[in-house]
Parts: structure tokens; C-alpha cells; sequence
């Protein structure tokens, strides 16, 4: 965008800007009429690091009254903090209160000194941590170089919307001023980036004290223990959107795990179940796991929680039709805890080790895979349009060919109702979801 005008004699473009003809053409006009000169804005502002504050990194300075200010020796690094500290309700940090900790020595000439007693802002720390984290008793440099090619960029940076132009900014000109540094490699640390939603009070505004509307997740976990808060908090709203917190949506979460516990703790005797029942409950498992699957890689954490409310379901049915013991339970019963075990990890433990007498621990376990066959689907069900409007749903077997398809719906009473006895025009099979008459 050009922005000129009498007020400063300038007119600005990004560097994106400049490469379009048209804005560059118009710029040198500008230029060549004297009405303003190019110019680039970048928006620095200086970023001050330093905080009167004990928590944070200790600024590995030391002040000299002969020889001024001098970073600590190398040999002296890393600067810790007291332990000992006294708070006092001045708000002064406890670091230029302490009685002993800021008094060292000058490297240069051995006398006594004094240690800077602020700290550095969280963000010095939080803008690559994420490097330390991959190697964090290594002491020949900022991380191990093995670990970094190992492990480097990040696959996901998760985080809230206010973030966009604090520790994404920052970390990513970390990230940058070492790679030119020659420390780190590539552009970027993080290769996608997802913000999550925000959980607002329940009446309808962003959380805080002074409104008064903050939820305690310490009651909520007290009530309900830490699983049904967590799957309660993925179950509520989609993770990008967030929503008002609702407290008596709650209830049904810890119903479900509830339901989960019982079922797998319950001393059912083995039943007899009819192929067909142990068919269709290996159905159900492997379409929930291929679902559940594409939903956590996707981050829609809402649909994991309600598909494993259904498949709940479906192996009770199971149970009472004499599935328990089979082969096909034991399956179930596998899958679900994998599946669970991201969403209530404590509850999904404590099944797989000490009701089902698994190798501790479930979330050690490889993923499963699933078992397209088993998944297939026998029969699907159609529905049928005619001149736009659904007039009945049919039900054809799964690998049915489209003339099958065709023939079933023109089949269908209630679709020769709607024809009058007219011949349609077109019959379309569209991707095998539907099947639509034109008349």
C-alpha cells in the first residue's frame, strides 16, 4: 500500500508491494515529481529485557566502581539464584534486598563488586527453550548438534492468539539471529503454527478477577479428578474456537468415564456372540480409530471425545449380545484405551495395567493400526433426490456397481410415487453418496 502526503514527504511500500508493476510504477512517478521519496518502515521497538523481579534469569553482570560494567567470566556461568530470599511488601525485588548475594568480586582487577540484581524477562528464556529442551545437561554449547538435526524445526507451534506479536515474534528473530549467528539452520523453528481458542466465563467474557468470572480448575479437579476436567475441556467447543465455560456440562463427561470404568472393570463371564456381532463391533473399532486418528492429528479434539461416547456404546451392546471374551472384545478393549489414553491419561493407566494386565505403560505403546477390511463398511445407505428434493434413502451393499445403485432407487416405492410415472431425464450417481433423478 502507498501511503503519501504532505505530512512527511514520504510514501511507504513492503518490499511484497514493490514487486507488483503497478506500485512500483507509481512509486517512481511520486519520486520523479518530487512528492515524496521511497522509504522502508520495518516498526522496531526496542525490546526492554530487564525486570526488578526475583523470578527469571539472573543478567550475568557486575559492576566495578573503577573499572564499570563487565560480563561474568564464562568459568563463573551460569549466575543461580538465592534460595533464601525474604519478600517484602515494598515490591522491591529480593535480589537488591538479599544481604549477600549481589556482593562479588571485579573480573579485572579482583576488588569488590556488585552483581546486577535485575532479571531478564521470561521471553529472554521462553525464545528458545525450545533448543535447550533437546539436550538440557549438555555443556559444550547451547544444545547438542545431534539432537537438533534430529529433532529440528518444531512440527507445531501451538498457542493463543496474543502470542502472534510476543513469543512467536520473539522466537522466531531468535531462531533467525542465530542462524545467522551460524548457530541454528533454515528460516523458521516451528513449521505450522495452530492458536488455540479462548474458554471465556460463563457469562460470555474473557476470564478475570476483576470481573469475577474465573473458573478454579483446582475445585473442578477436587470434584471430578483431573481426567474429567481435561476431557471435558476437549469436549466443550472446538480447539481453534473456544466457547463459554459451562458447568453443568461437565456432568456428562464424568458420566462417560464413569461408563468407561465400569465397563472395563465389570466381571462379565465370557458370552457366545454370533459372528455377525463380533463382525460388527471390529467395525466399529476400527472406523472410530480411523476417525479418532485423523481428528488428533487435525487438532478436532471434540469429535475424538464424542466418537468414543458412541463406540462406549456400541460395546456395551456388544457385552449384552455375549462378545465379552472374545477375541474381538479383547481387541476392543486394546484399541479403546490407546485411544483414550491421550484424553484421560490417569483413568486409561490404571485399566491397562491393573484390570486388563498389560505391560505398563499405555502410553508407551505403539499406536494401532486400522484394519481397512474390517472397517468396510457391509451395506451403506443412499439417499435419493429427485429434482433436488430427498424423497427416500436406500440401502445397497457396499460394492455395489452404479448401474446396482441406480436400479434399487428407481426400485423404490416411494421414489415411483414421486415419478407419477414419468421416465427421468438422468440418473447420477454422485461418488457413491447419492443418487439423483432429474425430471
Amino acid at each position: 500500500m502507498i501511503n503519501s502526503g504532505p505530512f512527511n514527504g514520504t510514501h511507504a511500500t513492503s518490499e511484497k508491494g514493490m514487486q507488483n508493476p503497478a506500485i512500483k510504477a507509481v512509486t517512481e512517478w511520486l519520486e520523479q515529481q518530487g512528492i515524496g521519496k521511497r522509504a522502508v518502515n520495518y516498526r522496531y521497538r526496542d525490546w526492554l529485557i530487564s525486570r526488578q523481579r526475583y523470578w527469571g534469569a539472573p543478567i550475568p553482570m557486575i559492576h566495578c566502581d573503577v573499572h564499570g560494567w563487565n560480563p561474568v567470566p564464562e568459568d563463573q556461568l551460569p549466575v543461580t539464584l538465592p534460595e533464601d530470599v525474604e519478600w517484602k511488601p515494598t515490591g522491591e525485588s529480593p535480589l537488591k534486598l538479599h544481604p549477600t548475594w549481589k556482593n562479588t568480586t571485579c573480573p579485572i582487577c579482583g576488588e569488590p563488586a556488585t552483581r546486577e540484581t535485575d532479571t531478564m524477562d521470561t521471553f529472554m528464556c521462553s525464545s528458545w527453550y525450545h533448543l535447550r529442551y533437546l539436550s538440557p545437561h549438555y555443556d559444550q554449547g547451547p544444545f547438542d548438534e545431534a539432537e537438533y538435526n534430529y529433532w529440528m524445526p518444531v512440527d507445531i507451534y501451538t498457542g493463543g492468539i496474543e502470542h502472534a506479536t510476543m513469543h512467536l515474534l520473539y522466537t522466531r528473530f531468535f531462531h533467525k539471529a542465530l542462524r545467522d549467528a551460524g548457530i541454528t539452520e533454515g528460516n523458521e523453528p516451528m513449521i505450522q503454527l495452530r492458536n488455540q481458542g479462548m474458554v471465556l466465563g460463563e457469562d460470555n467474557e474473557k476470564m478475570s478477577k476483576s470481573r469475577g468470572n474465573v473458573i478454579a480448575p483446582d475445585v473442578l479437579v477436587n470434584r471430578y479428578g483431573a481426567d474429567t476436567v481435561r476431557a471435558y475441556i476437549m469436549f466443550f467447543a472446538r480447539w481453534e474456537m473456544g466457547a463459554p465455560w459451562d458447568s453443568h456440562g461437565i456432568e456428562g463427561s464424568a458420566r462417560w468415564i464413569r461408563r468407561v470404568w465400569t465397563l472395563f472393570t465389570d466381571q462379565t463371564q465370557p458370552g457366545t456372540a454370533s459372528p455377525e456381532v463380533e463382525k460388527n463391533l471390529r467395525r466399529r473399532v476400527h472406523q472410530t480409530l480411523r476417525k479418532v486418528t485423523h481428528d488428533f492429528e487435525n487438532f478436532e479434539f471434540n469429535t475424538i471425545i464424542s466418537g468414543l461416547m458412541e463406540l462406549l456404546n456400541e460395546m456395551y451392546k456388544a457385552r449384552e449380545a455375549g462378545a465379552a471374551g472374545s477375541d474381538a472384545w479383547s481387541e476392543a478393549q486394546d484399541i479403546y484405551l490407546h485411544m483414550l489414553a491421550p484424553v484421560a491419561p490417569h483413568v486409561a493407566e490404571e485399566l491397562w495395567t491393573n484390570y486388563l494386565g498389560k505391560p505398563y505403560s499405555v502410553h508407551q505403546q505403539q499406536w494401532p493400526k486400522v484394519d481397512e477390511a474390517a472397517a468396510k463398511e457391509d451395506m451403506i445407505e443412499l439417499p435419493v433426490q429427485i429434482n433436488g428434493k430427498v424423497r427416500d434413502r436406500i440401502t445397497v451393499a457396499a460394492d455395489a456397481s452404479e448401474d446396482e445403485i441406480r436400479s434399487a432407487a428407481l426400485a423404490s416405492e416411494a421414489v415411483k410415487k414421486h415419478l407419477e410415472g414419468k421416465e427421468p431425464k438422468k440418473v447420477i450417481v454422485a461418488n457413491r453418496r447419492l443418487v439423483s433423478l432429474v425430471v
